[in-house]
């Protein structure tokens, strides 16, 4: 179905039938193929879960990360399995996995790679030989990426971006797929540099982890140090390339897609639109690559889910994941009490004014 030409004409209170008409680029025309990536992704969380324990928010995130071909920052304390879990999803995904981690004395070349000059051995002809960093895999951890300077750090814009790496001028693709997934330790700031909002903006989510249940540690204890062996593949790149196309099939109607857009352009001070709170309590608010995140984050969470279109419940429960690194408090928000977390939440419940409550599931 082809979208009005005005996203305003539609009403916000469509009824059930009516809702369910709607377009997308590519529409699922198998819907049993959301059988199978549901089957697919539990068998997932069933070898995930062999080594880690709980998290299951956290994993179905990252699960939607990957289904959206976006990249996500992980920020907790110490010792909450973020790399684990990490290595744990390459090794049931079976793609290429590397590691960094990144310290203070960390150059570009550490990450990217570098020109060598090299002499063959027959000619004795000396010439530049470029030699492949570790961002040069399908899953790259970079772990504790705020204890590397900003120089650094922006080693990885380009490859976030546009998946590939110039070097002296000459272009170095990435291989398909391409994940970058960073952690962060928000308590201690001691030798850290921030993020800068360029890079911040790049990740698709950032992914809180949280201090597993009283029932989670008490097994966490029992089971003892984990075993990666037992680990075993369930989807190759095929696999993931074939789900990753399915979501771009899932479908999102118009109210769906106001209700996003609505959120990002609430943010945004100074402007016509903005919440009344924004003007004071937000400093910088989100940018176009926030609204179209939404989107990706609701349809990946919709197929999850086993439905074939997305629902302004998708938006609302992706949000706080994509919009708590992309909005700024002003100094008045963090005098209140308020970090970026509560104003996502204040936006939200601004957007729902006008969305059906029949329709936020």
């Amino acid at each position: 179905m082809v979208p009005p030409s005005n996203p305003n004409s539609l009403p916000l209170s469509l009824p059930p039938v009516q809702y369910a008409r709607l377009f997308s680029e590519t529409p699922l025309s198998n819907p049993e193929s959301l059988a199978r990536l549901g089957e697919k992704c539990n068998r997932l969380r069933t070898e995930v879960g062999k080594v880690v324990v709980g998290q299951s928010e956290v994993i179905e995130q990252l699960l939607i990360s990957f289904l959206a071909r976006g990249h996500a920052l992980l920020t907790g304390v110490p010792g909450l399995a973020k790399t684990l879990m990490v290595s744990t999803l390459s090794r049931a995904l079976k793609l290429s996995f590397k590691r960094i981690q990144f310290t203070p004395d960390l150059m570009p070349s550490d990450i990217t790679g570098t020109e060598i000059l090299q002499e063959d051995p027959t000619t004795r002809q000396r010439a530049f030989r470029f030699i492949h960093g570790p961002i040069f895999t399908n899953l790259l951890l970079a772990d504790e990426i705020n204890r590397t300077p900003p120089k650094t750090q922006a080693a990885l814009l380009e490859a976030m971006q546009e998946k590939k790496v110039t070097v002296a001028g000459v272009d170095h693709v990435l291989p398909k797929p391409f994940f970058v997934l960073a952690t962060q330790n928000p308590i201690e700031q001691e030798g850290t540099y921030p993020l800068p909002e360029a890079q911040l903006d790049r990740f698709l989510l950032m992914i809180k982890v949280g201090y597993p249940t009283d029932a989670d540690e008490s097994q966490i204890m029992r089971q003892g140090t984990p075993d990666l062996a037992k680990v075993m593949p369930v989807m190759d790149e095929s696999d993931l390339f074939e789900l990753q196309e399915l979501v771009q099939g899932i479908a999102v109607s118009e109210t769906v897609l106001d209700f996003a857009r609505r959120i990002a352009r609430l943010s945004r001070p100074g402007t016509a639109e903005a919440a009344p709170f924004a003007q004071r309590l937000i400093q910088w608010g989100a940018g176009p690559r926030a609204s179209m995140s939404l989107l990706s984050g609701a349809r990946a969470r919709a197929a999850l889910h086993g439905r074939a279109h997305a629902t302004p419940g998708d938006v609302e429960a992706i949000a706080p994941a994509v919009l708590r690194h992309r909005i700024l408090p002003s100094y008045a928000a963090l005098g209140e009490g308020l970090d970026a977390e509560a104003l996502v939440g204040k936006l939200i419940a601004a957007a729902r004014e006008k969305v059906p409550a029949s329709l936020i599931s």
